[in-house]
């Protein structure tokens, strides 16, 4: 039985808003409170917001010759963890205020991998850390030739320095099951097409 949500962003009162660092991304530091499931109100709440704009991620497909495109690239998050901090992902990057998601995604694809991308399919858009961020992921599936894809790419004045890796569909997959791709974007996308790739050959 479905059930809605009984609250709205009306049922948050903030107090208190200061941004506490502004440089790549921004940090703001909140005094709120909210309406209660047993009724009434919290206490006054502080939390941290990790402030970032839309993000869209693009799962590279050739349906034709059944391969997949991920990039490769340094990612400063893992630095310091069990593993390298050279991830494999789908290609990804920030919206700009008012572009439209589409857009920013061949943007993306022609930036990181050369390729210009013609059919989009929705796959998904999902929070990406809700308890302390507000950034969105929007990912699609670009339908390509990878026939002659390949090589390095990334903007300079961006300080990207990106490989794209060409590889059989099941090739990827294995990497999933193996957790060679695990950060949430790429995990997604690859599930989405081991489920969804028939209906594209």
């Amino acid at each position: 039985m479905s059930q809605q949500n009984q609250f709205s962003a009306s049922d948050v009162e903030v107090l208190e808003r200061q941004t506490v660092f502004k440089g790549f991304f921004t940090m703001a530091r909140l005094c709120l409170r909210h309406k209660l499931f047993a009724g009434g109100w919290s206490k006054p709440v502080f939390r941290e917001l990790f402030e970032r704009d839309h993000c869209v991620g693009v799962l590279l497909y050739d349906p034709q010759l059944e391969l997949v495109a991920l990039t490769e690239q340094f990612r400063v998050g893992v630095l310091g963890q069990q593993q390298s901090p050279w991830l494999f992902e789908v290609v990804a990057g920030m919206a700009e205020p008012n572009e439209l998601l589409e857009d920013v995604a061949r943007r993306e694809v022609l930036e990181e991998a050369g390729i210009n991308a013609q059919e989009l399919i929705s796959i998904c858009d999902y929070w990406v850390s809700p308890g302390g961020s507000s950034e969105r992921m929007y990912l699609f599936c670009a339908l390509v030739d990878l026939s002659n894809a390949g090589g390095l790419f990334g903007l300079d004045h961006e300080s990207e320095d990106i490989r794209l890796h060409v590889l059989p569909e099941q090739q990827a997959f294995d990497w999933l099951d193996e957790g060679r791709c695990n950060n949430a974007a790429t995990i997604i996308s690859l599930m989405w097409l081991r489920t969804n790739r028939q209906q594209f050959l």
